[in-house]
């Protein structure tokens, strides 16, 4: 990484694009009655990817920028995984046949959070509703503190294969600092029942940018975890964004990072994996290099969705649970964020989706060339502007904000290909803004580029 760049444009809040346009362009002109139109209109042959939001930890990390709830009794959960089986049904009658499905992932909060039982009910429903393919991804998010051997036996038997386990950091300090103390203990010890238990994708998430954080911290927590072997790294920039997460005021700001440092911290975790023998995929990733995300990237078939990049081909994610978006080929929809709205709306037969956006032709053009660039650090804009009927030097023209990210190097251009310098990778998010029509430098709604 380049620290003139960092510093240059390491400060600007940007999209992280796992969609086009992204969330804060929904409206409620997107309704129930257009979700309902657009589940009928998929077409006969099609196949879906599944999301289920579960909304609940036991206790706060001050760094979320989840939509979820602490609970420490299990009503609440009970209630809530009802109505989610309920949604479920729902979506398959409304769609009027059951979807092959190739990819499942839990989100959260803590999926699971819930009883063994409960979760082996959930996937006897989505099996019921919607034809899960024996080749089938199906993932879980995991907090490695709460995961116990009755949940890890229930995944097994309902066939999960993938498992993201939050890790963040192993210094203490850092742990007490966004209140999430987890010993490297209780994570090996998750990881070796998973692994018992035949989940042998596991993913690891470290964030950098957290208070207290220093290139020392972040080194040492990446040489623990490769003593586990996981099979893939998730490393991202901490958010912070205490307007919109109230919680996150709980953070002393005046020991986080600055950007530099975060460039710095970013830049090295970067180095240790690579070193390690892991492939650097896209803007936050890394991956051993048989997995196949890493096969996808070289075979430059990788995606991007909202759980960040895929290997998910699929152009329909359906969606389930509050706040949870789904992406068809008309649009994306959202469900209510509240879980009292999203749980009314379901009790009495109604879709739940409270926002969302129809994608317009010139959208459906900006996506495919973000999404290149997200994920290959290129886009051949001749080839994707031809696929779309328009033209390269137009749409070149209407990217403004690319000027002096070729001026200051950033940004290679040659006829209508572009590509993003190898030294200047970090800042993919900055030049994929450039084609975003919808972009508003003036909202402070996203994280900082670096």
């Amino acid at each position: 990484m380049r620290a003139d760049l960092a510093a240059s444009y390491g400060e600007e809040r940007l999209p992280r694009y796992t969609s086009y346009p992204t969330a804060p362009h929904f409206s409620p002109a997107i309704d129930e009655g257009a979700y309902a139109r657009w589940l009928a209109e998929l077409p006969a042959a099609a196949s879906a990817s599944l999301y289920l939001h579960v909304p609940f930890c036991r206790e706060m990390c001050w760094y979320c920028g989840c939509h979820t709830q602490i609970v420490r009794r299990d009503g609440l959960i009970t209630a809530y995984l009802r109505t989610l089986r309920s949604e479920i049904a729902q979506v398959s009658e409304t769609i009027g046949r059951r979807l092959k499905v190739e990819h499942i992932h839990f989100g959260g909060g803590t999926p699971t959070i819930m009883a063994a039982e409960a979760f082996a009910d959930l996937m006897a429903t989505m099996r019921q509703s919607f034809f899960v393919l024996p080749s089938a991804e199906i993932a879980v998010e995991i907090d490695p503190r709460t995961l116990t051997a009755d949940m890890v036996e229930a995944m097994r038997l309902s066939g999960v294969n993938r498992a993201s386990l939050g890790v963040q950091s192993f210094d203490p300090v850092v742990q007490r600092a966004i209140n999430r103390v987890q010993s490297y203990e209780q994570t090996a010890a998750v990881v070796d029942m998973l692994k018992r238990a035949g989940v042998n994708g596991i993913n690891f998430d470290l964030i950098y940018g957290l208070p207290h954080q220093t290139v020392a911290s972040c080194l040492d927590t990446v040489r623990r975890s490769l003593e586990l072997g996981p099979a893939r790294f998730s490393v991202f920039g901490y958010a912070h964004v205490p307007a919109f997460k109230k919680h996150q005021r709980m953070i002393n700001e005046a020991v986080l990072p600055d950007g530099l440092a975060r460039h710095d911290q970013a830049c090295a975790i970067a180095n240790a994996l690579k070193e390690a023998g892991y492939v650097q995929i896209g803007l936050d990733h890394f991956a051993r290099p048989d997995d196949s995300m890493a096969v996808a990237f070289e075979q430059r078939t990788l995606r991007r969705n909202f759980q960040g990049y895929t290997t998910d081909k699929g152009e329909i994610l359906l969606g389930f649970g509050a706040s949870a978006i789904g992406h068809l080929p008309q649009g994306y929809v959202q469900n209510e964020v509240q879980i009292g709205a999203y749980a009314q709306s379901i009790a009495a037969g109604h879709l739940a989706t409270a926002k969302g956006y129809g994608l317009t032709d010139d959208d459906r053009l900006r996506a495919d060339i973000i999404e290149r660039i997200m994920c290959e650090f290129s886009a051949d804009l001749g080839d994707i502007c031809a696929r779309h009927g328009a033209e390269a030097g137009a749409m070149l023209k209407s990217a403004s904000r690319l000027k002096p990210l070729i001026s200051d190097g950033v940004v290679r251009l040659d006829g209508d290909r572009i590509a993003v310098a190898k030294d200047s990778r970090f800042l993919v998010r900055s030049v994929a803004a450039a084609f975003d029509a919808h972009l508003d430098p003036a909202k402070q709604l996203h994280s900082r580029a670096v």
